[in-house]
């Protein structure tokens, strides 16, 4: 198959995590001549900042801010989020809607506004009662992190053992209450109203459920939404359909 296409994709991790989660989905991409960038987010990774000291979601979402602000005029980037890092594709669709092509949410959460109400928690917050040592309250600790021992039951039950193994690994503590505090005030005129977004539904996700993830599409719907056969972590359990998902979506919005 010869592919032409050439696209800049910037891949976004969920909490916890940092961007070598994407690392199979980088290999197959950049094997076919894409552009990834896969940043840590602060606290995440190997970024060294210290997790207390992350105090909003904007201080958490730098590292894409400053991606995204340092982009040449007229690029623009295929933004794709993972599980939470669906709030940094929607804040990044309000603050640099000329620098997105299209946003992508994979399993994620995906709120127009962010946290604004208690319906908003009940549609884009895991249930973290059995797999996390915090459960979901109004006002969550600053950090907080899963229970590893159950990270396989709950997250990646379909992904091979090495996957779930590394992440139990590289697992980081999560800065609960800059992400609960994600709330994005939009304008009637945004032109964030125009970037295409896709929503892809990750199946057997026992992090979000798949009606949450409905509620959360017939709430905002997006321009296209696409069905994978995975656990909560695609790119560990089904990266190659994952990879061709991503790669469609690229072709179709190609030109705007």
């Amino acid at each position: 198959m010869t592919i032409t296409l050439s696209a800049h994709f910037v891949l976004i991790h969920g909490a916890g995590y940092g961007g070598w989660c994407w690392y199979k989905i980088r290999c197959l991409l950049e094997s076919t001549g894409q552009k990834v960038s896969c940043p840590d987010l602060s606290c995440s990774g190997i970024d060294l900042t210290d997790v207390d000291t992350i105090r909003s979601f904007q201080d958490y979402n730098k590292p894409l801010d400053d991606i995204l602000a340092s982009l040449p005029e007229g690029e623009k980037v295929i933004l794709v989020g993972h599980s939470a890092g669906g709030l940094s594709v929607t804040k990044a669709i309000q603050n640099f809607p000329d620098k997105i092509q299209v946003g992508v949410f994979i399993g994620a959460v995906m709120l127009r506004n962010g946290f604004q109400t208690e319906q908003d928690r009940k549609d884009g917050t895991p249930d973290l009662s059995v797999n996390s040592e915090v459960s979901n309250n109004v006002n969550p600790p600053p950090s907080a992190i899963y229970n590893k021992e159950d990270q396989r039951k709950i997250s990646c039950q379909m992904s091979p053992l090495e996957d779930c193994t590394l992440a139990k690994m590289l697992q980081r503590t999560i800065p609960s209450g800059a992400l609960s505090g994600a709330v994005f005030p939009e304008g009637k005129d945004s032109k964030s109203n125009n970037v295409p977004r896709v929503y892809i539904k990750t199946m057997h996700d026992n992090v979000f459920s798949r009606k949450q993830q409905d509620v959360m599409i017939k709430r905002w719907p997006p321009h296209d939404v696409y069905s994978i056969d995975s656990d909560h972590f695609p790119m560990f359990s089904n990266p190659s359909h994952l990879f061709g998902l991503l790669l469609r979506v690229a072709a179709k919005f190609e030109c705007f």
